[in-house]
């Protein structure tokens, strides 16, 4: 088992106002699942996400990754993981302007003790289909490319698990769905994928939809008609340019 989490809470204290954003989630996800977490605003998914990818702490419950109990892990250690051994896709893309596409999927490297990081970075410019954009810009491409720069960025590391909140809330629905198809291509190669939505038709891409209302689980389904196979199957209709 990869993640496995046990009666995760979360509060916020405002001046004496308690705000239970998570009340007692229970999960666990294999290495090499493709899982959707989904929910409307403020059901808790981007909280939970950011739990689960150490970006932030729970206020009581146990979170094992790989085996190992995280509140043993100091902050250096923490940072370590993020860099090493996840990768996280944004909605907003957050890459560095006037930065070549290039130099924007090196900079988690510089942090790596990787050796070689203009070919592991080309590679994994490649691996979206931009191999051919790596001088160019972040502000001269488009807004579906920009996204396939921030899947490579997350990529290039090797991680065992990509999270990826909201990556297609930003885009039309073509370069949408080739963001997707991205995500279960490398899901196919072994990597586990999460996913966070408000979008069922996101969502249906995973093999496992899990959502989420009000801070609790209200469903755990296993989707058997994934969105991820047809397209995979159909994958010459996938522009990667």
């Amino acid at each position: 088992m990869l993640i496995e989490l046990k009666n995760i809470t979360k509060e916020y204290d405002n001046g004496g106002v308690v705000t239970k954003v998570l009340k007692g989630i229970s999960l666990s996800v294999k290495e090499g699942e493709f899982l959707a977490i989904m929910g409307p605003s403020g059901s808790g998914k981007s909280t939970l996400m950011h739990i689960i990818g150490f970006l932030d702490r729970a206020t009581s419950g146990t979170y094992l990754f790989d085996n190992e109990d995280i509140k043993d892990f100091n902050d250096d250690e923490l940072a370590y993981i993020r860099n090493e051994r996840i990768g996280f896709v944004f909605q907003s893309f957050n890459l560095l302007a006037r930065t070549s596409v290039l130099d924007n999927v090196i900079l988690p490297l510089t942090y790596s003790k990787k050796k070689d990081h203009i070919n592991l970075a080309t590679k994994a410019l490649e691996a979206v289909g931009l191999g051919n954009r790596l001088s160019f810009l972040s502000n001269q491409i488009s807004g579906g490319q920009k996204q396939r720069v921030a899947i490579a960025r997350a990529l290039v590391c090797d991680p065992k698990v990509i999270f990826a909140d909201e990556p297609t809330g930003n885009l039309d629905s073509k370069s949408g769905n080739t963001v997707m198809y991205i995500l279960g291509r490398l899901n196919n190669e072994g990597r586990t994928i999460i996913l966070v939505t408000h979008d069922r038709n996101v969502a249906e891409h995973a093999n496992r939809i899990i959502t989420i209302k009000d801070g609790e689980i209200i469903s755990d389904e296993h989707n058997l008609n994934s969105r991820k196979s047809q397209m995979i199957e159909d994958d010459q209709d996938i522009e990667l340019k």
